[in-house]
């Protein structure tokens, strides 16, 4: 019989981290750790304050409650938990693990077997215009071919004198360049700025406008000069009706997934097989898990062959991850086998 436990855990940031929903310092996550005869395994319900849908009162209670029922099988548990997508994500890798011959090898391909790599983006926090051109800096230098900057906290003529002064040294060929406004404009300025983002040859900008606002969103995709990402949209949704009206509405350019925030890896493949049937392209992103839901994430998402820049690259932002074998190198995540998992709480 399986036994399962779960366990809190902060991470801590090595520096506050901004975007337009606030400043973090820490981010606290949850542990699903399951138990059968001398195989173990382990998950990690990736939940963010203020975002996550699960983000509830009774979070943990759930939590205790899918422990104490662990019998009933990860499938019977994934319908039941339809409205906690980050203890979906946390149990399919538990069970995926437990069923590992290593717990930490979750999807065997070239990526876990070091030969391989995912190409990634660097990801630019907000903060003054020093802090943001001093992190550019920083991932040009290590190697990045697309960087992601947040915007929308600070003054936008700074944040596009930033993008002017990069596009004046690096051009599309040499830089992809994202940027994400976490739903930091207003309905009504944001067609404006969109075709004054444009003009710097931007990849594409996440969640422009908050969610919820189809028709406006939906408006924004028809004229917009800049390909747009949802992101926040998808939060939340839960039934294949829901998800194909919201595609069909707004007919995005691309969709981001978080397994964490959209129900694992059985409700990101979901989005992604009805993008397809509509045409709209997508990628995948962590949602600031440790490195052990990075490190699911990133092993799942190689099996899905998107030669896109994904974007993975969260591990090194706390002091307190836990050592492993992932590793980002020239815009790059590794698997380094010469690395050792070191995981305890």
């Amino acid at each position: 019989m399986i036994k399962a436990t779960y366990y809190k855990y902060i991470l801590d940031f090595k520096r506050p981290s901004g975007t337009s929903r606030g400043v973090m310092t820490t981010k606290e996550t949850w542990f699903i750790l399951l138990e059968h005869k001398a195989n173990n395994g382990v998950g990690e319900c990736g939940i963010l304050r203020g975002l996550s849908i699960d983000d509830r009162p009774d979070f943990e209670d759930k939590l205790k409650w899918t422990c104490h029922n662990i019998h009933l099988g990860l499938e019977k548990l994934l319908d039941e938990l339809i409205e906690f997508p980050s203890i979906q994500f946390g149990l399919e890798t538990a069970f995926k693990s437990l069923e590992s011959t290593d717990q930490f090898q979750l999807f065997p391909s070239d990526f876990t077997k070091g030969t391989d790599n995912i190409p990634i983006n660097g990801l630019v926090w907000m903060g003054d215009d020093h802090f943001m051109r001093t992190q550019i800096k920083e991932k040009i230098e290590g190697g990045f071919n697309c960087i992601k900057l947040k915007i929308g906290a600070i003054d936008f003529q700074t944040e596009l004198d930033i993008l002017k002064s990069i596009r004046k040294e690096f051009s599309v060929s040499d830089i992809e360049i994202r940027v994400d406004a976490n739903g930091a404009f207003s309905p009504k300025d944001a067609l404006e700025k969109l075709k004054r983002l444009s003009k710097y040859q931007l990849h594409s900008i996440e969640q422009p406008i908050k969610p919820k606002q189809f028709e406006v969103m939906s408006q924004l995709c028809k004229e917009t000069p800049l390909p747009i990402a949802l992101d926040e949209e998808l939060i939340g949704v839960f039934t294949e009706e829901k998800k194909q009206e919201l595609l069909q509405t707004i007919q995005p350019q691309y969709i981001i997934l978080k397994p964490s925030l959209v129900g694992g890896f059985t409700g990101s493949q979901q989005w992604i097989d009805m993008a397809k049937n509509l045409n709209i392209k997508w990628w995948i992103t962590s949602a600031l898990e440790s490195n052990i839901g990075l490190n699911s994430i990133a092993q799942w998402t190689y099996t899905l062959k998107n030669t896109m820049p994904q974007g993975l690259g969260t591990g090194s932002l706390f002091t307190n991850n836990f050592p492993s074998p992932l590793h980002v190198k020239n815009g790059t995540l590794h698997n380094d086998l010469k690395q050792n998992w070191k995981f305890s709480i």
